[in-house]
């Protein structure tokens, strides 16, 4: 059997997807061949090793048919299908619907290919969608969402079952990549004797940063001590600087942009939070439990599905509820919630889960 991953695109923005088909691939034996194709971008732009690539350099434009790319989409697809005859893959790994969209037509003239469709957020599913994933032969293939919420949702949607493979770690070589308390917190230049808040996320809308700001800033009249270091890169740059400036946050915010060994920081924190709007399942979570920091988090059915009632929650956009949820963490023992929140996420039980279930996904 031969293994062929196929990737929507490369660069930092994608960086938790990558990571979840690396978790996925590690469970094959090392005499399947696997190669990764990536529609977009390149893979040194990736931030993670990708090994076998090839690189087409297609624009999304073309990708989703737009304006006269529409014209040309068969002659782009009748390309791709003579390629997936040339590669021999027995099995392909789709990432995500944009994926699904170009390459699962093209299995009609394949019957000995499986794909597999790993979806990794919310996404818009349309009518042409529902036609498309019901065409394919059971057999031909297998949907998988990243967590159980995810999975529910994306199955109603479609009405197809869909199985869920929460993405994890490793955990006993995460713990063995973290730098020391110290060594994190000279790295991102943190002066001695704070007390810290982290975040870790693109700077999107999405990730509510805007939000963390704002309380973070009315946190301190309580915790003048406090710091907030956000690690990441995006679109909302300008706008967050902006933000901090306006609310004289200068000294008291890091921005230090993304940081490819961002998943060894986390001892530098002495909380994690996560104000996003919506994931589908929030790799940051996972990583800074494993590491043994708390997390503060935003109110959503897939945080608690992680946590349960372990979790420390705040409703999404509520300035005041996030303000009292920070004063209330950096009162609290930081010990004691990560040991709780340690016991409800289990690693170590739900990498065996993991494993077992993507070994069988792949087989």
């Amino acid at each position: 059997m031969s293994i062929l991953n196929i990737m929507w695109a490369g660069g930092a923005p994608f960086a938790s997807t990558h990571k979840v088909h690396q978790q996925i691939l590690s469970q094959v034996s090392p005499s399947v061949p696997v190669k990764t194709w990536l529609l977009q971008g390149r893979a040194s732009e990736s931030r993670v090793n990708m090994g076998d690539v090839r690189e087409w350099g297609v624009s999304s434009a073309r990708l989703k048919g737009r304006h006269f790319w529409r014209l040309l989409k068969p002659w782009m697809q009748a390309r791709f299908r003579s390629a997936l005859q040339e590669s021999g893959a027995h099995l392909l790994l789709l990432d995500g619907l944009g994926v699904a969209r170009t390459m699962l037509p093209l299995l009609k003239a394949m019957p000995q290919v499986r794909a597999v469709v790993v979806f990794h957020g919310s996404t818009r599913l349309n009518a042409s969608d529902r036609v498309l994933f019901h065409q394919v032969p059971t057999a031909q293939l297998t949907l998988v969402a990243v967590s159980n919420t995810l999975a529910d949702k994306v199955s109603r949607d479609l009405q197809i079952p869909v199985m869920a493979l929460r993405s994890v770690f490793d955990p006993a070589a995460f713990r063995c990549a973290l730098l020391s308390r110290d060594q994190a917190r000279a790295l991102l230049g943190l002066p001695t004797g704070v007390q810290v808040l982290g975040a870790v996320g693109r700077l999107v809308p999405g990730k509510g940063f805007g939000l963390l700001l704002n309380a973070f800033a009315a946190a301190l009249h309580e915790r003048p001590d406090l710091r907030l270091v956000i690690v990441g890169e995006g679109t909302e740059r300008a706008a967050l600087e902006a933000q901090i400036d306006s609310l004289g946050l200068r000294d008291k915010v890091y921005l230090p942009g993304h940081l490819s060994d961002a998943a060894r920081l986390y001892q530098a924190f002495d909380w994690v939070a996560i104000p996003s709007k919506s994931e589908g399942l929030g790799l940051i979570m996972q990583e800074a439990v494993m590491a043994g920091v708390p997390v503060l988090s935003s109110e959503l059915d897939v945080f608690r599905e992680q946590l349960a009632d372990a979790g420390w929650y705040a409703p999404t956009e509520d300035v005041g509820a996030w303000h009292d949820a920070i004063v209330r963490a950096f009162g609290t023992s930081a010990e004691a919630v990560a040991a709780a929140q340690h016991q409800a996420l289990a690693p170590e039980q739900a990498w065996q889960r993991f494993s077992q279930a993507a070994r069988s996904l792949l087989s």
